[in-house]
């Protein structure tokens, strides 16, 4: 018999992300949506998007769609939404 553990190990410091910015103001900031796959994520982060919008002045939205919810971002999405997004909402749906 296997048994798999879901428990992550934790990661080297050399590893872990930096420490992300805190932007304390959304006006004119372009919303990045990180969009997983799973059935009614896109529905809550377009009322997120509303939601934002009618509260701050965004300059504008970008969006990147995972094949699915099992696998990780591709690279390249994640380096677009760094550079084209001033902040990154990412959620599950279902």
């Amino acid at each position: 018999m296997i048994i798999l553990s879901p428990e992550a190990k934790p990661r080297p410091a050399a590893e872990k992300v930096a420490e992300a910015q805190h932007v304390l103001d959304l006006s004119g900031k372009t919303l990045g949506i990180l969009d997983n796959s799973k059935p009614n994520w896109d529905v809550m982060a377009a009322r997120f998007e509303e939601l934002l919008r009618e509260r701050y002045r965004l300059a504008g939205v970008v969006r990147r769609r995972k094949i699915s919810a099992q696998q990780g971002a591709p690279a390249s999405d994640i380096a677009a939404l760094a550079a084209e997004a001033d902040f990154i909402i990412n959620g599950l749906g279902d």
